[in-house]
């Protein structure tokens, strides 16, 4: 699968709602519920990070829930994407990019969001053929007004900003014609998880969806 490809199928993906989840799953029985309850809100896309040791076993289990579209985040090696596309995911996410990670995404056919933070990542990974990437720390590297800023020059590449974003400050961003949509956490928060509210969750994600009609 060419960057080009991968692109294609990430834009596709990113298209879907307007808001990816960035899930951390630290107990497995959360995980079914977790995903039934985001997909119902209408969020489809989710993207559990590899940060837990059930993370690979929550992204079978997820893969499982109908109208779910299920990635891998925080991918950092060649097996981790090995593992990853094993384990049911369709699509993954990394914080930065490496040459050996962008092979093994080619090799496992794992289309890829890879992640750059400066003008000079961006254009590296687009020269490569990669168009849609992760802007991350978004918050943190300059936020929407940096990538507004960067859609003048740059305007081939579409973004999907992650870290640190909220409700408020999604709205900010999806008003930019270089982004797709936005990952964030927020719509899954560690006390709702811990109570089990996934009706707390489904109406978070149905606030997140609406963000965008």
């Amino acid at each position: 699968m060419t960057p080009a490809q991968q692109s294609l199928k990430a834009a596709e993906i990113c298209r879907l709602a307007p808001v990816v989840p960035v899930i951390v799953v630290d107990d497995l029985s959360h995980a079914r519920n977790l995903a039934q309850a985001l997909v119902a809100g209408g969020l489809p896309a989710l993207e559990v990070t590899l940060r837990t040791p059930v993370a690979l076993d929550a992204i079978r289990i997820m893969a499982e829930v109908e109208g779910g579209v299920v990635g891998a985040g925080t991918l950092l090696t060649p097996a981790d994407v090995k593992a990853a596309k094993a384990a049911g995911a369709k699509f993954g996410v990394s914080p930065g990019a490496t040459e050996r990670l962008l092979e093994a995404c080619a090799e496992y056919e794992l289309p890829l969001l890879p992640g750059a933070a400066t003008a000079s990542e961006v254009m590296a990974l687009l020269e490569m053929g990669y168009t849609v990437q992760k802007f991350f720390p978004a918050e943190q590297a300059g936020g929407a007004a940096y990538l507004k800023s960067i859609g003048s020059p740059l305007p081939q590449v579409k973004f999907c900003p992650t870290g640190g974003i909220s409700l408020k400050s999604a709205r900010d961003y999806l008003g930019l014609s270089n982004i797709l949509c936005v990952g964030g956490s927020w719509v899954a928060p560690k006390e709702a998880l811990a109570k089990g509210d996934w009706a707390q969750i489904t109406a978070l994600a149905a606030e997140a969806r609406a963000l965008r009609g």
